[in-house]
Formats: structure tokens, C-alpha cells, sequence
């Protein structure tokens, strides 16, 4: 009798090369994503679905496919799947997270070109008649300063291309080292230089509750009227309404914007100025990304259904992994994020030590988590087990895994421990308990405590002494925060405490710098692991 193949669906149109990469093992089906009865109708039995931008894979679609192990996304953004319900319904989402940096930094520099000499204004009027070429007389890009915000890998290959140009590249990026920036030929600043500094100015930053609004009205204060402001990275970074100030009162020169808040951008006050150059979101809008994104996730569908190891999965791990270390991996990839926001510095080495019982087992899985973990929060593109060790080696950051088969206090304990650039060290540690398999910090900084992992998390340090606890209580009630739980740990009695607790909301930075003030801390930090 012969063996069912697992169906695959094509809910859009994806290249020949996709299908070839799939390879003859599956049942290939295909129904047009956004018609909604047709999408629900097909989807019913299938083992994967392939999708670009236009399918919906919200709760219902996920609800509608009874068999449905993967979705595949041929492309960076995951708005239009509903990861959390994916989650909850065991079903695997990968995505191609390296798909489009080369067509984005492409983008990034045909966006500076045209800002530079005025090539879209100068065709539209030369189109309709109009010999001008005094009114658009331009800039030379040659020994002018370019301003990268975000050193990732598209920052990277932006920096290549206007080197080229003979350009001087500045870069603002907290998480990347000296020694990275010198390998690169890049001068790394503070972003307020940047801002002061910059001819051209690019950003590649991850759209968090930080980042949101970074390039608004007090950056384009500080920068020279003759700048001119890119942003094909995420919509929201650069802030559309101080934008139409600063290029309406001559504050900047020009901008180059690909993305929006909200898309479809049609009636934006900017869109209608001439020194302003815009795109309808083709960051990724070549023959070659696109490509590059149906064969990606082919490769990811095909393991994934194999039961292997998936690189790019943005939910879950899978793969083969023994069952004492898969619980782990979420745990070391909230571990990373902890890390991260413990930082002050550039990181230059990272040892992720595992202890215990599962030590005598395969986990590298374990790593790739930690450094997932560790990169999530600071870089634009999307990151995976696949490419978290590539962002590590771009930053000049040397990763170690260590194992030992002795823990002490408990069963298996799980530690990032980082050198920073200022000498300095951070360690968060954290482990697993009881039945439920209950996530648990049980270490930060060398101080000892145990408290249960949740989405809101607050690390304060300071020195020991009588009325600290009142008076931290005192400032997140009168803010409307609730603590749900408090650990309390020092090295001696009058010397530095830390206090960890977590809280049912997020706490504004106003209220952890008055944290930081009354009670002369030297750190008040939030961890935010709400996704």
C-alpha cells in the first residue's frame, strides 16, 4: 500500500524554484489566500501552507486546519500570521529572515541617490515638458557622511556600498564592538554626533516601544538643515508628523521613506512635497528576494515535516532535540533577552553554561536559544537559530558553550554570562521546577534569588539600607503598578542589594529614572518580555 504524502498548499504564487525546492515528497495544492471561503475550504486537511503578504492565517484559518503542522511565510514580516494562536495550536511558523537584506540596503542607497540629485522630481518634470535643470542641481555623495542607525547585517552591506562612494560612514549601534566597527571601516559615535554629524542619515533599528518614534522632532532639531532622513526599515521609527514639520520648515533637507505606520500610505500630508521621495513598502520587492524567500522556507517546510531541527522557526524550536532539553529553550531564549536588557555596554564575549542532568545530552539547541534571545531586541531583521550565531561573529562577539554535569542548588541550571567592553560582567541564571516545569530566575549579577519568570520584570540595584523596600513600593502604587512578586538578595549586610520584582504592568521610564533617584540606585532597569 502506498504511503499518503503530506500536502502542501501554495496559498499565493510563489516562484517555479520554490516548488523544485520542495522536491517531489509532497502533495502540492494550490487556492487563492485572499479569497477567505476559498482559503478556509482548502486548507482544511494540509500538512503546511505556503503564504506571501495577502493571506490571513489568523485564530480561524488556524482553527479551520485540523492538520496544519507548519506555515511558511516567503518573506521577512509576520503581520498576517497570528503567531500567538499558531503557538497555542502546535503549529510551527518559519519565515525567511535573510531573504531581503541585500534588496533593502539596495533600496537604502537608491533611496540616497535620489535624494542626492533629485532624479524622481527632475524626471516627473522633464516628463511633462519642463527643461529645469538649474532647479535641480544636486549633492556629490563623495566624502560626505553617511549616518547608520542599527550596524546589522543590512547596515553592514549599506556601509560597503557607500564606501564605494567614497562616503565617510558613521554608525550608531550600542551592541556592536570597536572591533567590529574598525573591521568594517566604521566610525562608531553616539547618536546625538550622528544626528549632528551626518549628511545622510539611515535607519535599521527593530520597531520596539523604544525605537517607535526614534527619529522625531528633538533628533531632527539636532541634525544639519541640509540632511537628508531614510527609513526603509519599519514603519513608525522616523515620527510622520515632526517628519512633515522638519521638512516643511526647512529643518531638513529631504527624506526617502519606503515604510509607514499604517499601509496602504496614501494621504500623508509628506507625500506631497517635492523634496520628499517615497516608495510603496519595496524593501523586498525583487525577482531575487522573493526567490530567495520561496526557496527558504521550502527548505524549513521540508525539515519541518521531516521532524528536524527547523532554523528558522519563530515559535518553536523542532527538530531533534531530547526531550529533557526542549523545555529549556524558551527558558535560555527569555534568559538572552533578560541579558540583554541587563547591559550597559558592548558585549564582547558570551558564555552560555548549562549545568545538570541534561548536560550529557546534545545542547546546542540550548546555545542557539541564548543568543536568539540575546539579539532579539536590538537588531532590525528578524532573528532565528540560523543566523544568531552570524550575528554574534558580525559584532566581533565571542560566544562559548560550557557544560558541567554538577549543579549545586538544583536540578539543571541554565546561565548567560557576558564580558562587556568596560570590563565589567552581567549573568542572569534560570532554571525549571516542580512538575509544570515552572520558569524560574535563580540568579543575577553573582546575587542569589529564585522568582518565577513573567512578563514584567524589574531589576534595581543599590545600596543596602533601612526604608529602600517602602519607598519602592511607595512609587509604583502611586503609578498604578502592581507587584505580583519580590526577591530581595545582598553580598553583606550594608553593602549592594538587588531587588528583583515582577509586576502585572510595564513601568515607564519616568518613573524608573524617579525610582533611580530616590533611592540612589545604580541601576533601575525593565526587562519586557510581553511579545
Amino acid at each position: 500500500m502506498t504511503a499518503t504524502k503530506p500536502v502542501v498548499l501554495l496559498a499565493e504564487e510563489l516562484s517555479p524554484a520554490t516548488i523544485d525546492a520542495l522536491g517531489p515528497d509532497f502533495e502540492i495544492r494550490h487556492c487563492d489566500g485572499a479569497d477567505r471561503s476559498q482559503l478556509l475550504a482548502a486548507i482544511a486537511d494540509v500538512d503546511a501552507v505556503l503564504v506571501r503578504s495577502a493571506t490571513q492565517m489568523d485564530a480561524e484559518a488556524i482553527g479551520a486546519a485540523r492538520s496544519l503542522k507548519v506555515i511558511a511565510r516567503a518573506g521577512v514580516g509576520l503581520d498576517n500570521v497570528d503567531i500567538k494562536a499558531a503557538t497555542q495550536a502546535g503549529v510551527m511558523v518559519v519565515n525567511a529572515p535573510t531573504s531581503n537584506i541585500v534588496s533593502a540596503a539596495e533600496l537604502t542607497v537608491g533611496h540616497i541617490l535620489s535624494l542626492a540629485r533629485h532624479i524622481p522630481a527632475a524626471s516627473v518634470a522633464l516628463k511633462n515638458g519642463e527643461w529645469k535643470r538649474s532647479k535641480y542641481t544636486g549633492t556629490e555623495l563623495y566624502e560626505k557622511k553617511l549616518g547608520i542607525i542599527g550596524l546589522g547585517r543590512i547596515g553592514a552591506l549599506i556601509t560597503a556600498r557607500a564606501q564605494g562612494f567614497d562616503m565617510e560612514v558613521l554608525a550608531y549601534d550600542p551592541y556592536v564592538t570597536s572591533a567590529r566597527a574598525a573591521q568594517l571601516g566604521v566610525q562608531l559615535v553616539s547618536l546625538d554626533e550622528l544626528l549632528a554629524q551626518s549628511d545622510f542619515i539611515t535607519i535599521h533599528m527593530p520597531k520596539t516601544p523604544e525605537t517607535v518614534g526614534m527619529i522625531g522632532a528633538d533628533a531632527f532639531a539636532r541634525m544639519k538643515k541640509t540632511a537628508y532622513v531614510i527609513n526603509v526599515a519599519r514603519g513608525g521609527l522616523v515620527d510622520e508628523a515632526a517628519l512633515y514639520t522638519a521638512l516643511t520648515t526647512g529643518e531638513i533637507a529631504g527624506a526617502g521613506i519606503d515604510v509607514f505606520v499604517k499601509e496602504p500610505a496614501t494621504d500623508l500630508p509628506f507625500l506631497a512635497l517635492d523634496n520628499v521621495v517615497v516608495t510603496p513598502h519595496l524593501g523586498a520587492s525583487t525577482d531575487e528576494a522573493q526567490e530567495k524567500a520561496g526557496v527558504s522556507v521550502a527548505k524549513s517546510v521540508r525539515l519541518a515535516l521531516a521532524g528536524e531541527l527547523v532554523p528558522d522557526a519563530v515559535n518553536v524550536a523542532g527538530g531533534v532535540i531530547a526531550t529533557q532539553v526542549r523545555p529549556g529553550i524558551p527558558l535560555m531564549e527569555k534568559l538572552g533577552r533578560i541579558f540583554t536588557a541587563l547591559t550597559h555596554d558592548s558585549v564582547t564575549q558570551i558564555d552560555i553554561e548549562v549545568a545538570g542532568e541534561i548536560a550529557v545530552h546534545d545542547v546546542k539547541a540550548l546555545e542557539l536559544a541564548a543568543l536568539k534571545g540575546v539579539f532579539k531586541d536590538v537588531v532590525s531583521e528578524q532573528v532565528s537559530y540560523v543566523n544568531a550565531p552570524i550575528l554574534a561573529e558580525q559584532r566581533g562577539i565571542n560566544t562559548r558553550l560550557i557544560k558541567t554535569t554538577e549543579s549545586r542548588d538544583y536540578r539543571n541550571v541554565l546561565t548567560i554570562r557576558g564580558a562587556l567592553s568596560d570590563g565589567s560582567q552581567v549573568s542572569v541564571s534560570g532554571t525549571l521546577t516542580g512538575p509544570k516545569q515552572v520558569e524560574k530566575l535563580v540568579g543575577v549579577n553573582g546575587y542569589d534569588i529564585e522568582i518565577p519568570v513573567s512578563d514584567h520584570l524589574v531589576v534595581i540595584s543599590y545600596a543596602d539600607r533601612p526604608g529602600v523596600i517602602g519607598s519602592l513600593g511607595g512609587l509604583l502604587g502611586e503609578n498604578g503598578i502592581n507587584i505580583a512578586g519580590m526577591q530581595v538578595a545582598r553580598n553583606t549586610e550594608g553593602g549592594q542589594a538587588l531587588s528583583l520584582l515582577t509586576v502585572d504592568s510595564s513601568v515607564p521610564q519616568d518613573v524608573l529614572d524617579a525610582i533611580k533617584a530616590a533611592i540612589g540606585a545604580t541601576m533601575a532597569r525593565e526587562v519586557d518580555l510581553e511579545d
